[in-house]
């Protein structure tokens, strides 16, 4: 029985320690993400400009 529970935590073991080195892809999702995020974000503000542009032409002094 002592065996068998040994066995099974090595096997667990191994298995978390890879999952903890195992970061394939994640630099590249965090890059990916960042710029869409920044995509996002410049296309909102290029709206509000002209929004605000338009709003500030159409006042007659």
């Amino acid at each position: 029985m002592l065996v068998q529970i040994t066995l099974l935590w090595a096997c667990v073991k191994a298995h978390v320690r890879r999952l903890r080195e195992d970061e394939c892809g994640y630099t590249t999702e965090t890059v990916l993400v960042t710029a869409a995020l920044v995509t996002l974000a410049l296309l909102v503000l290029a709206i509000l400009i002209k929004v605000v542009t338009d709003k500030a032409n159409s006042i007659q002094m």
